[in-house]
């Protein structure tokens, strides 16, 4: 099958978030907040000298919807995730908030130009199979205490939160991507204000943490979320959805050869789930 260029970019958009785990690890005890803000500080700050140097700074003159569509998705999932992680345990509300692929596709079906298919439901479901197998294949359970619940609740709002902003980028397709460093920068302005109140912010040194966070913020953070929003906008976003299930596989073997993580069982089964699930959506979309 052949995939269009927005297609490919969505899927650029998921294999540099496959890297979040291990440059999050390398930047050690930066609190999440204030990482938060350097990473997207430095994102909104090259793609807005970008938009200077070629003549292109009035794609930031949009309206006020487009900015809360665009800092609510930003801010807003990442605001309500670290709030999840204070409440709940990290690996089990991590499983949670990774519903939003599922919801994607399912979500995708309220597009106008958009059909669901019972087999991209099906590949939805086996790439949320593989999120399930990696995640129990770790010895993880969910653990229910009245903390803890609300910290699922929570983490369940981020799914929806970022898969809602996905798909409903999709009915501003006309906003050009380049606005999306805008919304990085505001998203930077308003996490060092929650860092302000809410940590103990640490200061910075020229050191191997601080290099992680700028690579953060020029990948997965940065080039990674301009992907995003044009594949969403104008590729297979049903395909992007159950691909999207792929991110925390690739990351569990980018940790395996890096030497943070062994190899077993559960990603061997958590690959071939979310393998097959892509090739049943893949099949379908031939027709």
């Amino acid at each position: 099958m052949r995939l269009s260029a927005p297609t490919l970019f969505g899927f650029i958009a998921i294999l540099l978030w496959s890297c979040l785990a291990l440059f999050t690890a390398a930047t050690g005890t930066i609190p999440p907040f204030e990482l938060t803000a350097i990473t997207f500080g430095i994102s909104g700050i090259c793609g807005t000298l970008y938009a200077l140097f070629t003549g292109r700074i009035s794609v930031m003159r949009q309206p006020w919807t487009v900015w809360a569509l665009g800092v609510g998705g930003l801010f807003g999932y990442h605001a309500v995730y670290f709030a999840a992680l204070r409440l709940a345990p990290p690996a089990e509300a991590g499983l949670i908030a990774y519903l939003w692929p599922l919801l994607i596709v399912l979500f995708s079906a309220l597009l106008p130009e958009e059909k669901l298919r019972w087999q991209h439901f099906i590949g939805a479901i086996l790439g949320f199979s593989g999120v399930v197998t990696l995640f129990l294949g770790k010895g993880n359970a969910l653990s229910l205490s009245r903390v803890s619940v609300k910290g699922y609740g929570l983490a369940l709002l981020c799914a929806f939160i970022w898969s809602g902003y996905s798909v409903l980028s999709r009915t501003v397709k006309q906003v050009p991507t380049l606005a999306v460093a805008g919304f990085c920068l505001v998203t930077a302005a308003l996490a060092l204000v929650a860092s302000a109140l809410f940590e103990t912010m640490l200061p910075l040194h020229f050191d191997t943490e601080l290099l992680a966070a700028v690579a953060l913020g020029l990948g997965p953070l940065g080039f990674g979320f301009f992907a995003w929003d044009y594949g969403v906008k104008h590729g297979d976003i049903r395909l992007l959805g159950i691909a999207a299930f792929a991110a925390p596989v690739l990351s569990t073997l980018i940790l395996v050869v890096t030497g943070f993580a062994a190899a077993s069982w559960a990603l061997a089964l958590a690959c071939a789930l979310i393998v097959g699930g892509a090739l049943v959506a893949t099949r379908q979309s031939k027709t």
